[in-house]
């Protein structure tokens, strides 16, 4: 059984929180039932308050450094936790989650219309609205699609800088026109690198795709890809602690968020992983693969035993749907 859970500095009160559904995904997201309930003030929404239906919360929470989503099993079988913990992420846990509380949201929603529910489905849509608007912010961040607006907004100030330096020269104002050059290279190196981080994404290739099933080289355990990014976006805390500056590419190389098979080791559950460190196996996996995350992830497996992703997880990250061979075997 899977706990989630918000935890604060300060604790739990009125001030916010996650409730969660203990129902959602109900095909397959068994495992997970009845496993997390998040802190809620739900006096004045009787509704929310006795369904247990729909996950709702301040979902700023998340952009708190005092808040950490984590996640983890409640009982402790399978093997001890291992020395891959150092590539444990709690942000691609979040955002994996942040994806969850989406795909929940819309699916409420939606049974709310169809119960001619109106009152209850404006609520729900008022909530999916605040959480796609978080999300889009941090898939900008992350990506660097707001670094276009960015570069460009700078690329404008530069122009205007430069006139203003010319006035400067003009009028022989040696000391403006010092400080504007100054202001001018700072700009075009901010400029650079926006412009740079923007570049990365959009000519970004992965060795990887979504759903794959891969191996760890140093540690190991069996993973499925469900998020990337053409470098790492983690804290340089995380990175050292990771000793991601001791690979032949260090940070500069594609970077998968990965399921971690449970039975590897229980608390770890999503790694943040350098394409240098995975492989794929000699030949097809198709052993059962247990992870609570998979069912709200991917549809199923194909004929090569990797998982198919649902389209919003490819819409997210921007991938191709990938046709399996039908004999399971990737073409020479």
């Amino acid at each position: 059984m899977l706990g989630l859970s918000l935890s604060t500095a300060n604790g739990s009160g009125n001030g916010g929180g996650f409730y969660g559904t203990n129902e959602s995904r109900r095909g397959s997201f068994k495992q997970a039932r009845n496993a997390f309930v998040m802190p809620w003030n739900n006096e004045n929404n009787p509704w929310l308050r006795d369904h247990n239906s729909s996950f709702v919360g301040d979902v700023h929470l998340l952009r708190r450094r005092n808040v950490k989503a984590r996640a983890g099993w409640l009982f402790k079988g399978g093997r001890q936790p291992s020395d891959a913990g150092v590539e444990r992420s709690e942000s691609a846990n979040e955002d994996i989650l942040m994806f969850f509380f989406q795909l929940d949201l819309a699916t409420r929603m939606q049974y709310a219309l169809n119960l001619e529910q109106y009152d209850i489905a404006k609520q729900l849509r008022d909530k999916l609205t605040e959480v796609e608007a978080e999300m889009i912010k941090q898939q900008e961040a992350r990506t660097g699609s707001s670094s276009k607006s960015e570069a460009q907004d700078k690329a404008i100030s530069m122009i205007r800088l430069r006139a203003d330096l010319q006035k400067a020269v003009e009028n022989e104002d040696y000391a403006m026109a010092s400080k504007l050059r100054d202001e001018i290279s700072k700009l075009e190196a901010e400029s650079l690198a926006v412009s740079a981080k923007a570049l990365a994404y959009e000519k970004a290739e992965y060795l990887f795709r979504l759903g794959q099933k891969v191996q760890h080289k140093v540690f190991g355990y069996r993973g499925v890809i469900c998020g990337m990014d053409p470098f790492c976006c983690e804290s340089s805390t995380w990175t050292e602690s990771a000793k991601i500056d001791k690979l032949d590419r260090g940070p500069n190389q594609p970077f998968y968020q990965v399921l971690v098979n449970m039975y590897h080791d229980p608390e770890l559950l999503v790694a943040y992983v350098p394409e240098d460190n995975l492989m794929t196996p000699e030949k097809p996996d198709a052993d059962r693969f247990d992870h609570p995350y998979v069912s709200f992830l991917f549809y199923g497996m194909d004929t090569a035993g990797d998982f198919i992703p649902i389209k919003q997880l490819r819409e997210k990250y921007n991938r191709p749907r990938y046709e399996a061979p039908m004999d399971g075997k990737e073409p020479g």
